[in-house]
């Protein structure tokens, strides 16, 4: 058979099961993938699809990403792209509006610069929306009763709201 050029993905895999100091029986067990195949991915003999990669990297530990680009599934900026994604929707710093808003400012510095929106901007910007209505209608009770009211002084200040109160007098006995 002839060697395909899949990117190095087999002297790349090859590499990578040995850093995890792994035979390859026990890569083929891992990943459920035959040891005559794995290692005909590893000679350039095969090129593997998307499936086996995603368990390749999966039992290796290493981004099936990086193998999707290795193997020419992927483009390396697409690539880039997707780990971005996945670093901010990974965060657990952050909660979901704060992601999806991140992701849509994210998409629309992509289309300033020319490059089209990431494959999930739709569904990130539904999911910002549900996200800011439900926040919405949460906040709307507390500000619509007091949004265009304004400052309160004096005696129409009501209970909780601060009054113009020199040093010298006690609220308690206005």
């Amino acid at each position: 058979m002839a060697s395909l050029n899949v990117g190095n993905l087999g002297e790349y895999l090859r590499e990578q099961r040995r850093a995890a100091q792994l035979s390859l029986r026990q890569l083929a067990d891992a990943t459920g993938v035959s040891n005559p195949y794995l290692s005909q991915i590893e000679r350039g003999l095969r090129k593997p699809s998307a499936d086996v990669l995603q368990q390749v990297a999966k039992a290796l530990r290493i981004s099936a990403e990086t193998l999707y680009v290795r193997a020419g599934i992927l483009d390396e900026r697409e690539r880039e792209e997707l780990e971005t994604r996945a670093v901010i929707l990974a965060d657990p710093s952050i909660n979901e509006r704060q992601k999806n808003v991140l992701l849509q400012i994210y998409d629309s510095f992509r289309r300033e610069n020319g490059f089209a929106p990431g494959p999930d901007a739709e569904a990130d910007a539904e999911a910002a929306a549900a996200a800011d209505d439900g926040v919405n209608a949460e906040a709307g009770a507390e500000t619509d009763a007091g949004r265009d009211a304004g400052p309160r002084t004096g005696d129409d200040a009501g209970a909780g709201t601060t009054k113009d109160v020199t040093e010298d007098q006690d609220p308690h006995n206005s």
